[in-house]
């Protein structure tokens, strides 16, 4: 899945939310649910993302969305080896930013 942010060391749960095309309380349940999502919270108590929660959750989306895996299903393949999923869904993102781009170049010919 291509998520289109921009260059910021912050982002809101409104922002991640819209970019997963998902709603921000199934961000939140993700967040209860897997280890990997700690989202610094600032004094209002608002969750603030970082680019390393981000790419957490698309690997969490590849599992969950994309892939099919149960909740628990995703949280064991997490706990395996996660050098390897991560590794492997870092070439499926560049992939799709390739693919994005040739279309791009595709519609202005």
């Amino acid at each position: 899945m291509y998520i289109d942010l921009p260059d910021k060391r912050y982002f809101k749960i409104g922002e991640i939310a819209k970019a997963f095309g998902v709603n921000a309380s199934l961000i939140r349940f993700w967040e209860n649910e897997f280890v990997v999502l700690q989202p610094k919270k600032n004094k209002k108590g608002n969750r603030l993302f970082t680019q390393d929660d981000v790419k957490n959750l698309q690997l969490i989306y590849h599992l969950v969305k994309e892939k099919g895996f149960t909740l628990e299903g995703a949280k064991n393949k997490l706990k395996e080896n996660p050098e390897k999923i991560s590794d492997n869904h870092q070439i499926i993102i560049r992939l799709e930013n390739i693919k994005n781009e040739l279309l791009k170049i595709k519609n202005q010919l």
